[in-house]
């Protein structure tokens, strides 16, 4: 009876053992998976402000990122200031890529709470950029982008991206043939705010007209569309007292 006690105190012993050895084991992996998820989404949210503004690789019409490895050091040349406006306060931040819109987005349904508005400030070529984040939600769920103004409040680029929308329509709001169209399209007209409206029969398909405060539509992708425009009012909207100050 005593070999029987102690062969399965033995077992329990081992059994405990390796429980905590695995735990420890997975603990380190979540941890590490964590951390690598955090340092991927860094990376893809100052890929995507760079490109917004002019800096990436694309060639023949392709869309290409600055790459992981440059990313960084490219980031740090061309993005000079990093600001968070709160209401008619204006601080530097140099993390201030890191804020969540969307954690943002649903503290800001308090009213005591006053949100948090990310701005990133670049200079290319001698020329100021004002680059604002924004999400919306389109057909299936969440898009997002950028957009890159300069003093005069006028795009001069734009990234956008989605987390589900259809393959080969409402996904085509991240292919280069779309988000091109933006470049050099106003939202003032004169002191009043328009925005931009992806616009479903526009009568300017080549988008030679800058003024009217619209680009085509996606074919096929209405609700999508409708999605962007309305995140582009909304969002833009938040940062018109701000960006007003620039034209003064």
């Amino acid at each position: 009876m005593a070999k029987n006690t102690d062969s399965n105190t033995y077992t329990v012993l081992f059994a405990t053992g390796m429980v905590l050895v695995v735990g420890t084991l997975l603990a380190f992996l979540a941890s590490s998976l964590k951390e690598k998820i955090a340092e991927n989404k860094r990376i893809e949210k100052q890929q995507n402000i760079l490109y917004a503004m002019g800096v990436n690789e694309n060639e023949d019409g392709g869309l290409a990122f600055v790459s992981k490895e440059n990313v960084e050091s490219e980031f740090s040349k061309y993005i000079t200031k990093q600001v968070v406006i709160e209401g008619e306060k204006v601080t530097e931040n140099n993390e201030a890529y890191l804020i969540d819109l969307k954690k943002e987005a649903e503290a800001a349904k308090s009213t005591s709470y006053k949100r948090k508005l990310p701005l990133f400030i670049g200079k290319k070529d001698g020329k100021d950029f004002y680059i604002v984040p924004m999400r919306g939600k389109g057909l299936w769920d969440a898009i997002w982008g950028y957009v890159a103004l300069d003093n005069q409040l006028i795009v001069q680029g734009v990234f956008f991206d989605h987390a589900g929308e259809t393959p080969g329509l409402g996904s085509n709001i991240k292919e280069r043939f779309f988000m091109d169209d933006f470049a050099g399209e106003h939202i003032l007209d004169g002191d009043t705010f328009k925005g931009i409206t992806a616009a479903k029969g526009n009568a300017d398909p080549k988008n030679e007209t800058k003024t009217d405060f619209e680009v085509d539509a996606i074919a096929g992708a209405t609700i999508t569309g409708d999605g962007l425009s309305a995140m582009l009012k909304k969002d833009l909207k938040m940062y018109l007292p701000y960006l007003k100050t620039l034209k003064q």
